[in-house]
């Protein structure tokens, strides 16, 4: 196994790592850590694509695994952002569950498109706008995440910039989905 991979499989790795630390509040600073953790994991997506591109070290492995640890990563840090932790408020207000709901859509149709377009043997890879959106949701998790640490003064800006960061990964969200289904149309018309 190749190292972009094994950078992968750690991402894989520190999810359930992030949702423990992020639910078991008598350690001091959990969100705080939780946030390093996610960072972490998020910058093991560039430097895995990176080193796998620059290196030649491309397999049919980390193509499978990298998106799939991507959304498993962002997905697991919304969801858990919603819920309510050991007796205090969630991090991210019920409206919220819009924003989240739309970006687990639009992960989950793109998937879908994808391996039609795999099956026709077309690749659908990430455009720019993609890529800032992920960058962006990234950012809003970080963000929430360590405003939600210090929840008083200073930080109440935090938790504003976080959810507005969020705001934009849903809109970037909505965007690039849009982006990719009429770019690659043709993928639904026809047999193979």
């Amino acid at each position: 196994m190749n190292l972009p991979n094994k950078l992968t499989l750690l991402r894989i790795i520190l999810i359930p790592v992030f949702v423990a630390v992020y639910f078991i509040g008598v350690i001091p600073y959990n969100y705080l850590i939780a946030a390093v953790i996610f960072v972490v994991a998020a910058l093991t997506d560039f430097l895995d694509g990176y080193l796998a591109r620059k290196k030649g070290l491309v397999t049919d492995l980390g193509k499978f695994l990298d998106p799939v640890a991507d959304k498993v990563l962002v997905a697991s840090a919304l969801i858990v952002m919603l819920v309510t932790p050991y007796g205090g408020s969630p991090i991210l207000p019920e409206y919220c569950a819009i924003f989240v709901a739309v970006i687990l859509a639009r992960e989950l149709i793109i998937s879908g498109f994808r391996m039609v377009a795999a099956a026709k043997g077309k690749v659908i890879a990430a455009d720019k706008v993609g890529k800032w959106k992920t960058f962006t949701q990234d950012i809003a998790i970080t963000v929430l995440l360590v405003g939600a640490e210090f929840q008083a003064g200073l930080y109440t800006a935090m938790n504003i910039a976080g959810l507005i960061a969020l705001g934009a990964a849903t809109v970037l969200t909505i965007i690039s989905g849009t982006e990719a289904i009429i770019k690659n149309a043709s993928v639904l018309k026809g047999t193979k």
